[in-house]
């Protein structure tokens, strides 16, 4: 059996609890967990919270689930550079007729200190579009696996522990 660390159980759990204690449907909550899951897994580091947020509300989910998951995904940031490598050999290899790409080759010669902007740009297209479209197509499978499976265990536990109905508010009588 897989043992996770100390912190990184408790973190779990407790984000977990508080995703089966939010009051929505349970295809609310699994949209928005889905929703964050898949921004998750993109390359834009300072937009994946908000994308998350403002595709949840576009579709109606909800929001805390599309946040907390985004951040759940961020856990496993020290992982993160194998499963950009995936994703940008998956999108290379479309995007190039099926042919993989080659082995990065790094170098860490000084460049030049004021580089030209449009060399940076030229990179960010090059190994942008494919990193993208590979975050896509690996993110929108794990995202529609986590939609079922976040749904029926929100379905399950529900079930387990109902609620009770809630009450209106006094002054609204």
């Amino acid at each position: 059996m897989l043992r996770l660390p100390t912190k990184l159980h408790g973190w779990l759990r407790k984000h977990s609890l508080k995703l089966l204690a939010i009051r929505d449907t349970p295809n609310a909550i699994a949209g928005g967990v889905a929703i964050g899951i898949f921004f998750g897994f993109s390359p834009l580091f300072g937009l994946k919270t908000l994308l998350a947020l403002l595709f949840a509300w576009l579709f109606g989910c909800n929001l805390l689930a599309a946040v907390i998951a985004v951040t759940l995904h961020d856990l496993i940031l020290p992982f993160m550079p194998v499963f950009y490598r995936w994703e940008y050999d998956v999108g290379y290899w479309l995007m190039h007729h099926y042919q993989w790409p080659q082995r990065f080759h790094w170098s860490f010669r000084m460049r030049r200190i004021h580089s030209d902007w449009r060399d940076n740009l030229r990179a960010l297209f090059t190994m942008g579009k494919p990193l993208l479209l590979g975050s896509v197509l690996l993110g929108g499978p794990v995202a529609l696996a986590t939609f079922f499976v976040s749904r029926s265990l929100i379905v399950h536990h529900r079930l387990k522990h109902p609620r009770p109905p809630e009450s209106p508010p006094p002054d609204a009588l």
